[in-house]
This record gives structure tokens, C-alpha cells and sequence, in this order.
């Protein structure tokens, strides 16, 4: 080493999401001449839409490609909350928008800005893990708590629980809705009751929204927008393009936070960004005001319901393996104990037996979890098409009969 320091414990200890380290081995092998097919990675297969792609070619055309204002161009909080207002009747303003680098570095600010040594933030179990580890990351302490599960209704708050769970401690909870990796749409008094919870005990709500427009019933979901007139109070709002928009390459989300709270979040993105790229907001004022954005997304969203429905039936046929059909994002989270047992793999084991020997690509519920749950469950994406979904569950189904026969 150059100099004699070495880097801090946290930043060591931190995980990532095991969806890349899944995709890189799957990179390898499929170099070395192996037929993959990965329900791995969360984006969107649909390529980003044409007239967002036109956008951004005329902005480089127009020389746009300088730093903007860190809290983003005017046009593109204009248009965020024009979509929000008239989706959720939420009022909000251009200024209490904070354009970021992807919704997860909204997830990354809101944190950073709160949470310190010491403090505890809920989150629910399975989670996003980008939750956590920023938790960590700035010495606080993520309280787990598992989700329960309802074999007509599927995943559920656990209310109860999280609310025993709260501590003089207790800064912050996470909503994460739609949610990955299960699923889940949670219903709209479960919301409410969450954000009572909160009230009552002054405390922050961290909510990601950023699968709100992959809802495949009517009528399930409902944003925190529309159900807390007084969301200023203590809510932390992030969504983004990547998912509604297939942009995730173009790293562009934001983070709604009241006017007081948005000033000192922009200093902080100042020191860590400067500004998301010119271009890129540039194609997400086209993606947001251009109807023909909003067509194509409802069509995607069409697509993945069908795809939804296929993964859920060929999943059914797969021994050893308890399938709920999910309501939102687009993902399924498959309860597969049985099979486990019957391989005599742990889920770790059986996910990269998968890869390896038979070229598919699952995630184990362990990257999602801190709990036993964990151990018993995999996340399947349906952002891939019908022939794929088919063709690598056949795979997936072969491997498991052929080593339990």
C-alpha cells in the first residue's frame, strides 16, 4: 500500500446485491459457450422507449451537456410533480423535489441525512438491500421484521410486530411498495396503520415507490401521497425512471421531501453528485410529458401481467415449490422448503447448483433477508419474455425431478 491506512470496518462489511454477482458468474459461463437464461436481475428487458432515446440524441445535438442545478432542471420537477398530482391528488411542489442519480441514491440521501450512530430504522423482511447496508453505512442499526404470509392474501405487514419493535432508538421505517422482492401490494389500511404507527412515535417514513406503475389488479394499489394529506410531516418519498420507463442504464430518480428538508438534502447532494446527468433529465422531461411515453409503459406493464401469469403456472409444476401469484413489481417469491429438503441443498447451494450445472439464474431469498425466511425462498424475475420463462423453468423443473427421482 502506498500509505499505511486501511479502509473503515463499515465499508468493508458492507453487502451488495447478489443480483450482480449471479449476473457476473452467468457473464462468465455463458462466454464460455453455456446456454443461460437468468430471471435474475430487476430492469426491464424492453429497451428504453424511442421518443426518450430522440430526447436525449437532441440534447447532446444541443450542446445540453453541462451540470445543471443539483436539485434538477425546472422542467423535469415541473413534470414529476404534474405525474404525481394528478395520480395522488398530493400538491406537490417543483421545490420539494430533488432530482437524484437513480432512486437509489435517493435512498442513500434520505438515510445519510437522518440516520447516525446508534439510531434504528424498521424494515421489513424480506427488503431491498440497499435499505440496510446505507443504514450501516452511516453506524446505525436496521431492525428486522418479518413479513407474514397469508396463503389467500400473500405477504403482509406484519403491523404488531413492528410496532413492539419500536425503541427510544427507533428513527425511521421502511415502506417499500410495490414491493421486491415478494411482490406484494400492500393494502391500503395496512399503509395506514404503518403510518399511524409512525405518528404516534414521531417517526420518519422512508417509502420507495418505484414500482407504482407495475400494478397488475385494479384498485390494489394506494401511494402514501394520496392517503397522508400531511406527508411533509415525516415522509421521505423516492421513485424513479428505471422501472416505469425502462431507463435504468440513464440513472435518474428522486427523492420528495418537504421545502424545509429538501434545502440541506440538496447541500448534501451537492457533495456527493453535484447533479444528475444533463441528458439524461432531459429525457426524463420527455418521458414524463410525452403521452406516448405513458402508451408504451401501459403496454410493457400488459406484457409483464401476462408473463406473470406464465411464470405462475409453470412454477406450479415444479416439485417442491409453494408459488403465490404476485400483484406488483414484477417478480415472484416462491416458498421452496420442500424442495430444499428433498435435494439436501441450502438455498445458497441449490441457486448456484442451478446456475452451474443447468444455466439458470435465480437469486436466493438470503440476499433479501436477514431472517429464516430467507432460507426458504427465491426471487424469479418475469422481465424476461414468455419463451424464456418456459423454456427455463422446464430446465429448472428437469433438474430438480432428475436429481430427487
Amino acid at each position: 500500500m502506498l500509505v499505511n491506512q486501511k479502509i473503515k470496518e463499515v465499508v468493508t462489511k458492507l453487502g451488495g446485491e447478489k443480483a450482480f454477482l449471479y449476473l457476473a458468474k452467468a457473464k462468465e459461463l455463458a462466454a464460455k459457450g453455456k446456454s443461460i437464461i437468468s430471471f435474475g436481475v430487476g430492469q426491464p428487458d424492453i429497451p428504453t422507449f424511442d421518443n426518450i432515446c430522440e430526447a436525449a440524441k437532441k440534447a447532446i445535438d444541443e450542446k445540453f451537456t453541462g451540470y445543471t442545478e443539483t436539485a434538477g432542471i425546472l422542467p423535469l420537477r415541473e413534470a414529476i410533480a404534474k405525474y404525481l398530482n394528478e395520480r395522488y391528488g398530493s400538491n406537490v411542489k417543483p421545490n420539494e423535489i430533488v432530482v437524484t442519480t437513480g432512486a437509489k441514491t435517493a435512498v442513500f440521501l434520505a438515510i445519510a441525512a437522518f440516520i447516525g450512530h446508534g439510531d434504528e430504522v424498521i424494515i421489513h423482511d424480506p427488503y431491498y438491500p440497499a435499505y440496510a447496508e446505507v443504514t450501516k453505512l452511516f453506524g446505525g442499526k436496521p431492525i428486522y421484521v418479518p413479513l407474514r404470509f397469508d396463503e389467500e392474501q400473500g405477504f403482509r405487514l406484519d403491523l404488531k410486530e413492528i410496532e413492539k419493535r419500536v425503541s427510544d432508538k427507533t428513527k425511521m421505517i421502511v415502506l417499500n411498495n410495490p414491493h421486491n422482492p415478494t411482490g406484494a401490494i400492500f393494502e391500503k389500511k395496512e399503509v395506514e396503520k404503518l403510518l399511524e404507527i409512525a405518528r404516534d412515535h414521531k417517526l420518519l417514513v422512508l417509502v420507495d415507490e418505484i414500482y407504482d406503475n407495475f400494478v397488475y389488479e385494479e384498485g390494489e394499489f394506494h401511494s402514501v401521497l394520496e392517503i397522508e394529506p400531511d406527508w411533509r410531516n415525516y415522509i421521505l418519498y423516492v421513485n424513479g425512471f428505471s422501472k416505469t420507463f425502462s431507463m435504468t442504464g440513464w440513472r435518474l430518480g428522486y427523492l420528495v421531501v418537504s421545502e424545509s428538508i429538501a434545502e440541506p438534502i440538496k447541500r448534501l447532494a451537492t457533495n456527493v453528485y453535484s447533479c444528475a446527468p444533463s441528458i439524461s433529465q432531459k429525457a426524463g422531461v420527455e418521458a414524463m410529458t410525452n403521452p406516448r411515453s405513458w402508451e408504451e409503459a401501459k403496454k410493457m406493464v400488459e406484457l409483464f401481467k401476462r408473463r406473470r401469469d406464465v411464470m405462475y403456472e409453470e412454477l406450479r409444476k415444479v416439485p417442491g415449490f409453494e408459488v403465490w401469484k404476485s400483484k406488483g413489481a414484477f417478480y415472484m417469491y416462491p416458498r421452496v422448503k420442500s424442495a430444499l429438503d428433498k435435494l439436501g441443498m441450502d438455498v445458497e447451494t441449490f441457486t448456484m447448483w442451478l446456475l452451474e450445472e443447468h444455466g439458470v439464474v435465480i437469486l436466493p431469498g438470503t440476499g433479501f433477508s436477514e431472517s429464516e425466511m430467507g432460507k426458504h425462498y427465491v426471487r424469479l424475475s418475469f422481465a424476461v419474455s414468455e419463451d424464456k420463462i418456459v423454456a427455463g423453468i422446464e430446465r429448472l423443473r428437469r433438474a430438480i425431478e432428475e436429481r430427487i427421482k
